[in-house]
């Protein structure tokens, strides 16, 4: 009855099958375990090599004869696929057709300029120091304006080490930098390409709007002049 029992229950169990089960004279439970060895042809590297062979075949016929999505289908990032769309690749033409970046996409850098035409950035060293990738060189030089002590003689960005997080725009106390631009950084065939310079990022930039030094510590005898939404765009 005892060994009926066990065998019906061998059976429901998952994994290796148990022939037969013993006890010791110290009780220890001693098990027989069927040894279940693979077949001749799955031991043959020609075989696994022969199979994985054909499926990639099989995947690449299916990618190569069965039609795309439309272009204006495969520019949009995030567009479902149609069921009726067996094939497995979405190939954009690049640059001929070019995928509609999010509305949150960040983009290339860009230095802001002053109302003469001058960079923004007082080469405070803030956006350098929280910089998580150490991307950004700035070397200080002297300035003749009297209201800033300093300005960048050096400005440069490895568009390769930086990981797109944005925190340089949010550390700079005076809107001299920003990732709005929405472009892509450009492929390049040698790295030094790559970095963005003063010019570079100025000739993205615009006059900003925001009060060089924002409203300063007499903002509440001035009135409303320099109001906080202009600091703040």
């Amino acid at each position: 009855m005892s060994a009926a029992h066990d065998e019906h229950h061998a059976e429901e169990v998952e994994g290796p099958k148990v022939l037969a089960t013993a006890t010791s004279k110290n009780g220890k439970v001693m098990r027989t375990i069927q040894v279940v060895r693979p077949e001749a042809a799955d031991t043959s590297f020609l075989a696994a090599g022969a199979k994985g062979f054909g499926i990639t075949l099989k995947h690449f016929a299916k990618n190569l004869f069965l039609p795309l999505r439309k272009a204006s289908a495969r520019a949009k990032a995030g567009a479902p696929v149609d069921e009726k769309w067996k094939n497995e690749i979405e190939t954009v033409q690049y640059p001929e057709e070019k995928v509609t970046y999010p509305e949150r996409f960040r983009g290339l850098h860009r230095l802001m300029m002053r109302d003469d035409g001058a960079v923004r950035c007082v080469a405070c060293m803030c956006c350098p120091t929280v910089c998580p990738a150490h991307c950004i060189t700035i070397i200080p030089a002297e300035t003749d304006n009297k209201g800033i002590e300093k300005k960048p003689a050096v400005f440069e960005i490895d568009e390769l080490r930086c990981v797109v997080c944005g925190l340089c725009v949010e550390a700079c106390p005076c809107d001299a930098i920003r990732m709005d631009t929405g472009d892509h950084a450009k492929p390049v065939e040698d790295r030094a390409d790559a970095i963005e310079n003063l010019s570079s990022m100025l000739g993205r930039g615009i006059r900003s709007t925001a009060t060089q030094g924002g409203e300063g510590p007499n903002w509440r005898s001035r009135g409303h002049e320099g109001s906080k939404d202009d600091v703040n765009r």
